[in-house]
């Protein structure tokens, strides 16, 4: 099946969501979970929006600005579902993929995001939702100050007739 642009179909009587993109010359078919549990619940907006600056009130007209709840919820919307950001359907009521990415880009440079994760985290451990006995850290992410220590010098490898056995 060959399509030129991204459909939107949402059946009537189930409680999922398909949507079909297209790659290149074939349809891809991805299967979203069930839209009957919000992706930014009441009680978590109600977590979070303290933290999200005001929004400008513009005098010279213009297009009405996309909340910051549906905003967020798109943000949340693309990186669960892993689709790019000119993807997202504004059919969902969540805005353009760019307004999202904005948004996103936004909140990051003025540090709410980072904010946001940590009263995240913070309300998670105080209903006692997270482990932290199970936490795990990525070494290869964590910065070496200067390269390390090294324990053991380096030998240097000269040139060899032997063959290479990799």
């Amino acid at each position: 099946m060959v399509l030129l642009g991204a459909l939107l179909r949402i059946p009537n009587k189930t409680s999922s969501m398909t949507m079909s993109l297209p790659v290149r010359d074939i349809c891809v078919s991805v299967r979203f979970p069930s839209m009957s549990t919000p992706l930014l619940p009441d009680a978590l907006w109600s977590l979070i929006k303290p933290f999200l600056p005001s929004t400008p009130n513009r005098r010279q007209g213009g297009r009405p600005r996309v909340s910051e709840r549906a905003s967020l919820t798109g943000i949340v919307f693309v990186l669960r579902s892993g689709i790019p950001w000119e993807m997202l359907p504004q059919e969902l009521g969540y805005g353009s993929g760019m307004t999202c990415w904005r948004r996103l880009r936004d909140w990051q440079e003025a540090g709410i995001w980072q904010l946001i994760h940590f009263v995240i985290l913070d309300w998670l451990a105080r209903t006692e939702r997270i482990d932290w006995s199970r936490a795990v850290l990525d070494g290869s992410s964590v910065r070496a100050v200067f390269g390390g220590r090294r324990l053991v010098p380096i030998l240097r490898i000269g040139p060899s007739l032997a063959a290479s056995v990799i």
